[in-house]
């Protein structure tokens, strides 16, 4: 369960523009902080829940309790599989895209708390896509795990060194891909 909030989620879950929940915030109607050193805004749980509460929001939008978990790859059997097994599981809400370009979109969209990232994409390298993600604060708490079949050694300490949390080599075995899920998102 999350306990601290961007102004662009808060404005997702309370279905309010982003600039709204800036005012709310800056008026002091809603509290939070900055974050030292830059302009970023940041909500605790108990802080949302109440300017909801005050406001008449449904907090059922709050959170499904299930972790977002987006699998970014061109091969849509692969996708198909691994969101089929993960959406049976039950502790986790999938999105898919299958581009990096699709990736980037769906990540603000849907604010994954782990992103599967294939590493032969048709428009760009998985290793791209991770920097690019790990270079936006609002993503620092992102998991990145890279799947490929075709990487050496060497790519994939690059991979981890450009912020992917993990590795794993196709093909992988489903049981082990859900454990490895597991394991990086605590659940």
């Amino acid at each position: 369960m999350k306990d601290l909030f961007t102004t662009g989620e808060a404005a997702e879950i309370c279905k309010l523009s982003q600039q709204t929940i800036i005012r709310c915030f800056d008026s002091g109607r809603l509290n939070g902080f900055r974050i030292p050193g830059s302009k970023f805004r940041r909500i605790p749980r108990q802080s949302l829940v109440k300017f909801m509460k005050e406001n008449g929001i449904p907090a059922d939008s709050l959170d499904s309790g299930k972790k977002k978990i987006l699998i970014v790859d061109d091969d849509e059997e692969i996708v198909e599989l691994i969101a089929d097994v993960l959406k049976r599981d039950g502790r986790y809400e999938v999105g898919t895209a299958s581009s990096g370009y699709e990736a980037g979109i769906a990540t603000h969209q849907f604010r994954p708390d782990v992103i599967l990232l294939d590493y032969m994409l048709p428009d760009v390298n998985g290793d791209v896509v991770c920097q690019t993600i790990k270079k936006n604060p609002e993503f620092e708490n992102t998991r990145i795990i890279i799947i490929s079949g075709v990487i050496k050694q060497d790519e994939i300490e690059r991979l981890l060194k450009s912020g992917a949390e993990d590795f794993i080599k196709k093909p992988f075995n489903i049981v082990e891909l859900t454990e490895k899920l597991a394991s990086v998102v605590n659940v």
